[in-house]
């Protein structure tokens, strides 16, 4: 806990753009009518070929030029209207790419001479669908764990020196093809990620152009090809006696891999990105070096019960450096990722950080007990004795005469080993889940950017004037309740939100997840994401923009456990 001490003030937001800015401002009333619109985000945003779509008061889609940066500056999206425009209310719905390659999306509108008795919307599209969101998410941490278990395996072997790896090849091989199905899943899933559809888009061939041309695209290309050589090399690391020189080329593949993840994640946007980068690569290497050396060495020690004490001794002080390498690059990530005391517990990606810290603090102290262990474990012996000729060629006592002989002495440091093996599992079973934490945090906005978009959209002060309730039942013992939502104002423009569940005895409950979103089915609107945020005990955000009056449909998914969820709607009146 006390890498936390570093934390300082706020400073500029980091990844996962957040508008701050819209030119028309949203809900103005224009003389004449614009020739551009502007946004203007926390960070570096992507454009795709659907990133604006505006359309009139009557409802028809308005020609417009291609989107692009205003005046080259890349935290902006631009995009040229045409020279006139009709009196009424214009509805503009974007959708970017963060510079760490998550999508975001919103909606606004503007008025040209006067507002429209009714105004036309344009379907944002959501951001993200669960389906497409899910695989997307399984297959980022399955590459996560194999990267880990290939590169930990690699470096177990170049530097403890088993003196026969040949167990280790069989889960190597998992690895390595796991790490290729997953990489070749996330390019698929890249196009419909990015556009919030569901999975069926992947094989869209005009998507998947797209995608080969994007950053992450790229990088995902990179890895695919960064894989048949490390497969190779791994191959020669196995053998018995592994050359230097095989030795030597095992850190370049290792090092361009992990730049394919921190290229396309949080470090690649923000402050001072060459350290980040830097920070990135080698905390993700300190990562797999440790757990992925933790599965080898219980590899070897289920299927070797031999190992020598010297191999564990080795990886025990490999993994002290690992550890030291991790708090280092830890403590700057957690000062970038939020920049404030406040954020570590008022933001999501704070709460994710604290849970990592206590996974990993359960991950030292069986990291603890395995060096205790290790410590055991018995010398290496000399050379054995010989055995005299004229005990060789003794006649052995008759059978039914047998001598009195003592039972032999278990062989010294079998307990060691039975307790190393139990303290290492534990170890194992406690890295998949910071894995797990890991990578739930590389695709949570940073506190900063929660911060930083919290600061943009201010709530509005006036009194809750719309409250709807909707009941659920997950068909489980006590599966049911109600979800009491209130926006505030509850009219056109940025509203808060607050979701409040309670038990089916009236009473206040708590649930580990919990997802709104909103459409206007009238004016075929939305979904559009409330991103609500667990302030513990009740869910919330300070801003979402619906921009248009109505009667909305609000759709909630409550989740009760990890495994039980379920989905429902309500209608909610929005006014002018």
């Amino acid at each position: 806990m006390l890498v936390l001490l570093l934390l300082g003030g706020a400073g500029p937001a980091s990844a996962h753009a957040a508008l701050t800015a819209t030119d028309p401002a949203d809900g103005t009333v224009l003389r004449t009518a614009p020739r551009d619109i502007t946004l203007t985000f926390t960070e570096s945003v992507g454009l795709r070929d659907d990133s604006f779509r505006v359309l009139d008061p009557g409802g028809r889609r308005v020609r417009t030029g291609e989107a692009g940066h205003a005046d080259g500056r890349s935290d902006t999206a631009r995009v040229t209207l045409p020279e006139r425009l009709g009196p009424g209310t214009y509805t503009v719905a974007w959708r970017v790419v963060s510079a760490d390659s998550h999508p975001v999306s919103g909606a606004f509108t503007f008025s040209v001479g006067k507002r429209s008795a009714t105004a036309a919307p344009v379907a944002t599209g959501p951001v993200e669908d669960p389906l497409t969101g899910a695989l997307h998410q399984g297959a980022r941490y399955l590459a996560y764990l194999a990267f880990a278990l290939l590169t930990g395996t690699a470096a177990f072997v170049v530097r403890c020196r088993p003196p026969d790896p040949a167990p280790l090849r069989a889960l190597a091989a998992t690895a390595w093809w796991t790490l290729l199905a997953a990489t070749v899943a996330l390019l698929l899933l890249r196009a419909p990620y990015e556009a919030g559809t569901g999975p069926a888009t992947a094989l869209d061939p005009g998507a998947l152009a797209g995608t080969l041309t994007g950053r992450p695209g790229a990088l995902l290309l990179v890895r695919l090809a960064l894989l048949p050589p490390a497969r190779l090399l791994l191959q020669r690391l196995l053998r018995p006696a592994p050359g230097p020189r095989t030795t030597a080329l095992a850190l370049p593949p290792a090092v361009a891999l992990a730049l394919t993840w921190s290229g396309a994640d949080h470090a690649a946007a923000g402050r001072q990105v060459p350290v980040a980068l830097a920070c990135s690569v080698l905390h993700l290497l300190a990562t797999a070096v440790w757990l992925g050396g933790l599965t080898a060495l219980l590899t070897l020690l289920r299927r070797a019960p031999d190992l020598p004490a010297a191999t564990v001794a080795r990886f025990s002080r490999l993994a002290l450096t690992a550890v030291t390498v991790l708090a280092v690059t830890g403590t700057y990530q957690s000062w970038r990722g939020l920049g404030s005391w406040p954020a570590l517990t008022g933001t999501t990606y704070g709460r994710l950080l604290l849970a990592k810290l206590a996974a990993v603090a359960a991950l030292l102290t069986a990291a603890a007990l395995s060096r205790h262990w290790t410590n055991r474990l018995p010398a290496p012996t000399a050379t054995r004795t010989p055995v005299p000729a004229w005990a060789a060629t003794r006649v052995p006592p008759p059978a039914d005469n047998p001598p009195l002989t003592p039972a032999p002495p278990p062989a010294p440091g079998t307990t060691a080993r039975r307790a190393l093996r139990r303290t290492v599992l534990v170890e194992a079973a406690v890295a998949a889940v910071v894995l797990a934490l890991t990578t739930a945090l590389t695709s949570t906005p940073p506190g900063r950017s929660e911060t930083a978009a919290a600061r943009a959209a201010p709530v509005a002060a006036l009194p809750p004037a719309s409250v709807t309730t909707m009941p659920f039942d997950v068909g489980t013992p006590g599966g049911k309740g109600t979800v009491q939502l209130t926006l505030d104002p509850g009219r056109t423009g940025d509203n808060a939100v607050q979701a409040v569940v309670f038990a089916s005895d009236g009473g206040l409950t708590a649930v580990p997840g919990l997802r709104l979103s909103f459409t206007l089915p009238a004016r075929d609107l939305g979904p559009i994401d409330a991103g609500l945020t667990d302030r513990g005990g009740y869910w919330s955000t300070d801003s979402v923009t619906l921009p248009l009056p109505g009667t909305w449909t609000a759709r909630v998914t409550v989740r009760t456990s990890e495994v039980d969820q379920v989905t429902g709607t309500t209608r909610v009146r929005i006014m002018r």
